[in-house]
């Protein structure tokens, strides 16, 4: 077994300029927060952001300016409202926005788990969404005639992914909520695992094979201020703080004190 256990700021480095970076984890829960920060250290940019949902840790990368490209079905802070850097830079002409839905995004990894160029579907037959995504094609199946749209296949360059518990050959514990973790780290061509805890051998079966994983950093608290359960819940007082203070105009100085601190203010104990 192989050895991939080093830090943040060396698994930081296997993210390039111009990369399509797929960041693991669901809305508010299980996100790679730990990881993007040293990322927005380090500064990489041009990036073309994948996230099934993005929310916090998503938010602060396009603020940040690291982010030219967005693929995503929703970018927001669920109850605590929209995400505010995405909707400013978004509004504003900053940012492309690649049109996603559910449907376009698990049909584009799963045609590249299968080896595919693309995969069919029904999904936006009759919509508006083929005007905006002229990429995306209409097929017609060779036994019924019935015609199809055609979903590109989605590879990311890396996936970045936070568990709770993980082995030093990156075989890890999602724990709970899956959302398309596994299917990230299938599609990916470099995986990153942060994990609240790297042991010797996992106990659990694991949810993620390390085969394809090329690094894994032990991160306790890596996902906070979203959470990680059951090891701790969201932080909803450090997501609004952050919303009131995106909304006084004070982004930059949040965003310092983010990349300056080992973790948010108001962790939850």
């Amino acid at each position: 077994m192989i050895n991939k256990f080093t830090t943040l700021a060396e698994a930081v480095k296997l993210v390039r300029q111009g990369d399509m970076l797929a960041l693991g984890g669901m809305t508010l829960y299980r996100r790679p927060v730990a990881f993007v920060r040293e990322l927005i250290r380090q500064g990489t940019s041009d990036l073309t952001l994948l996230a099934f949902t993005a929310g916090f840790a998503s938010d602060l990368l396009v603020g940040a300016g690291l982010v030219s490209r967005v693929r995503t079905c929703y970018f927001g802070l669920e109850a605590f409202g929209l995400a505010p850097m995405f909707t400013k830079l978004a509004s504003a002409g900053k940012v492309k926005i690649i049109e996603e839905t559910e449907a376009s995004i698990a049909f584009g990894l799963r045609a590249t788990l299968a080896g595919v160029g693309f995969m069919p579907g029904q999904g936006w037959l009759e919509t508006d969404l083929l005007k905006v995504r002229p990429d995306v094609r209409l097929v017609d199946d060779p036994y019924s005639g019935r015609r199809y749209v055609a979903f590109p296949a989605i590879r990311p360059d890396v996936a970045v992914i936070h568990a709770r518990l993980a082995d030093p050959s990156g075989n890890a514990v999602l724990g709970g909520n899956l959302a398309v973790d596994q299917e990230l780290s299938m599609a990916a061509d470099r995986v990153i695992i942060t994990a609240e805890q790297v042991v010797d051998k996992l106990e659990e079966r694991a949810d993620i094979v390390g085969l394809r994983v090329r690094a894994v950093v032990e991160a306790p608290g890596g996902a906070r201020p979203t959470s990680c359960y059951p090891d701790y819940p969201l932080d909803a007082a450090e997501i609004l703080r952050y919303v009131e203070t995106c909304a006084s105009g004070g982004f930059a100085e949040y965003l310092r004190e983010f990349i300056n601190s080992e973790f948010p203010i108001h962790n939850v104990q």
